[in-house]
């Protein structure tokens, strides 16, 4: 009998396939879930930049998640790059009957490459509509301080504490910004803190943000707890680190989706 352990991103097309809707699906097969999507934009980039954009209309965006939520069991969900207000507002309408699906909001502000991915007038959206009925919701450290407003150099701890103020239930602050060979990832929660420390890899990587929001939602549901989830996701993308390749002409690495599938493996 299946699992129907499914699962659901909502986030713009990577045309090379390492980040965005290409990423978190690779993801969640590589964690034995059944994926579903729906896009908010199709990017025409690589590893080298974002060359065009290509925003879809809210009504569309609205009727993918509508068509998927109304026949498929998605236990969790989560997003990437919602591109605008409109977008983010509809979405937050669609999602608003569905309580009971886990929501990890990756709020994606600016592509690594350094394309921005957000309009300035989505982030009110963002932190109105969407943040307080998110499960987690997972910055890096610019996207905390944009949140928020407050300084970049802030302490972890003091993004977190202002981001969890907004309603959601928890919130992961990623340290691959910040400086040393450590990086620190701090899971604030209202019941408490705790940090994951990893050694720093001196690459930089297409879609890790990414991937390790897919595979925390991927996680969440089959049923994990939230730190349990986070760890495993946090210990399985360092995995996929360790072995990234590079392309032909572009400054960032890829990580290997492609690895471990052969004949089922995982």
């Amino acid at each position: 009998m299946h699992n129907n352990h499914c699962v659901l991103t909502i986030a713009g097309s990577d045309s090379c396939g390492g980040a965005g809707i290409q990423a978190d699906l690779k993801t969640f097969t590589h964690h034995g879930v059944e994926g579903a999507s729906v896009l908010t934009a199709i990017t025409a980039q690589n590893t080298l930049g974002v060359e065009e954009v290509e925003i879809l209309k809210p009504q569309f965006v609205r009727a993918q998640l509508d068509a998927v939520l109304v026949d498929l069991p998605i236990r969790a969900a989560k997003t990437g790059m919602l591109a605008t207000a409109p977008i983010i507002e509809t979405l937050a309408e669609g999602l608003a009957a569905h309580r009971d699906i886990k929501l990890v909001v990756d709020p994606v502000m600016v592509a690594t490459s350094g394309a921005r991915l957000l309009d300035p007038d989505a982030e009110q959206a963002l932190i109105g509509s969407l943040l307080p009925n998110a499960t987690l919701v997972t910055p890096n450290l610019p996207e905390a301080a944009a949140l928020t407003g407050l300084p970049e150099d802030s302490p972890p701890e003091k993004l977190a504490e202002a981001i969890l103020a907004t309603g959601c239930g928890a919130v992961l602050v990623k340290g691959g910004h910040g400086r040393g060979t450590v990086i620190e990832d701090l899971l604030v929660t209202g019941a408490g803190r705790t940090t994951f420390s990893h050694e720093r890899v001196k690459r930089r990587i297409h879609g890790t943000g990414c991937a390790l929001s897919a595979a925390i939602t991927a996680r969440l549901g089959q049923g994990e707890d939230l730190e349990t989830a986070t760890q495993k996701s946090i210990e399985w993308l360092q995995e996929m680190i360790a072995d990234a390749w590079q392309p032909l002409k572009g400054e960032l690495a890829m990580l290997p989706f492609g690895r471990g599938l052969v004949k089922g493996k995982r």
